[in-house]
């Protein structure tokens, strides 16, 4: 078997879509369908990552109803692994760096998400991954007392640290620029070090929201391209990458793969995050497969950090989502950074 494996993304059924968007919900089933059917030289994905909130999987899911999920699972030849907690307020959760009240409803989510996690890993469908968390508040929110906030914030991250690890499994948080306290490298990486715990408290890279933390939005103090940059120039593109990928690898728990055009988009409870597009797209500004192996192996060889890969395509329309290519040219992006970064088991 090749490793890493796999993985298409449940996520972007439901991020940034419902109430108040354009776009509907897609539940699980639509997902898994789109999974199934995406084939690239005869081979598909092994997997699909989840977001624990309904209408994908109920983060109050009762033991039958993981059971009945790890059956469909392995009934249409998928395994799971990273999981995505709804820490958000809208979602039962609260921001991480607010109140008493918010700091225990965002703990509560991820208890109730590792513990999910550690069931499907016990009915042998999720041999792999992390729980997946952000702080649950905005830049804004951060800015009102950046210090005060920050010390809430790995606070908490501690606790939720803690929680996993009485579970046995590992929190990533999502290097995402619309995330107070993480809305940057600089700042992440602060976040990160400040929690104190590697390899159970650590970060996932994507590789469409991570590419944003170079350009500063939301943090123009920490942006490593310079200004006006021509994207033409690849020799500085690539050392300002590296520089990136140098800063925040040794904390890598998990990773996405994904293309991004340079700009941000804003959609649902998303402000100003990397606009995902599709692989292929003219307007993409990453060489996916060299980007992902500053992440994942450096210096040619392989570090073996994680088991799977996840494509992330959040806020794509369902136009898009519906097309069969969409799920073939991800596959085909999928499968060059497996060719560049991985290995034989």
């Amino acid at each position: 078997m090749t490793s890493p494996r796999l993985h298409n993304a449940s996520w972007p059924g439901l991020v940034g879509k419902g109430p108040g968007t354009p776009e509907p919900f897609f539940d699980l089933d639509t997902m898994i369908k789109f999974t199934v059917a995406a084939r690239v030289d005869g081979k598909g994905f092994d997997g699909l990552d989840l977001f624990l909130a309904a209408p994908l999987v109920d983060i109050d899911s009762s033991d039958d109803d993981l059971k009945r999920l790890a059956e469909k699972l392995q009934a249409n030849g998928l395994v799971t692994g990273s999981f995505v907690a709804p820490v958000w307020g809208g979602t039962g959760g609260g921001s991480a760096m607010g109140g008493e009240e918010d700091r225990a409803k965002f703990l509560v989510q991820v208890r109730k998400a590792c513990r999910i996690a550690q069931k499907l890993g016990e009915l042998g469908v999720r041999p792999d991954g992390v729980v997946r968390v952000d702080s649950s508040a905005s830049v804004a929110e951060y800015l009102e007392d950046p210090a005060g906030k920050t010390k809430t914030l790995i606070a908490t991250f501690r606790e939720a640290a803690t929680i996993a690890e009485g579970f046995g499994e590992k929190l990533a948080a999502e290097g995402e620029i619309c995330w107070g306290g993480m809305q940057s490298w600089k700042k992440m990486l602060g976040t990160l070090e400040g929690v104190g715990k590697p390899g159970v408290f650590g970060m996932q890279v994507d590789l469409a929201h991570t590419m944003l933390y170079m350009l500063g939005y939301n943090a123009p103090e920490d942006r490593i391209l310079p200004e006006n940059f021509d994207w033409s120039d690849q020799a500085t593109f690539r050392a300002c990458y590296r520089q990136l990928a140098d800063a925040l690898r040794p904390w890598l728990l998990d990773f996405h793969v994904a293309q991004n055009d340079g700009t941000v988009k804003g959609q649902g409870s998303h402000d100003k995050t990397g606009r995902h597009c599709l692989p292929d797209d003219p307007n993409g500004k990453l060489d996916v497969a060299w980007c992902a192996q500053q992440w994942l192996a450096p210096d040619g060889v392989p570090t073996k950090a994680v088991k799977h890969l996840c494509w992330d395509g959040c806020m794509f329309t369902n136009e898009v989502m519906e097309k069969p290519e969409t799920w073939n040219s991800i596959l085909k992006a999928m499968k060059s950074v497996q060719a560049v970064c991985g290995w034989d088991e």
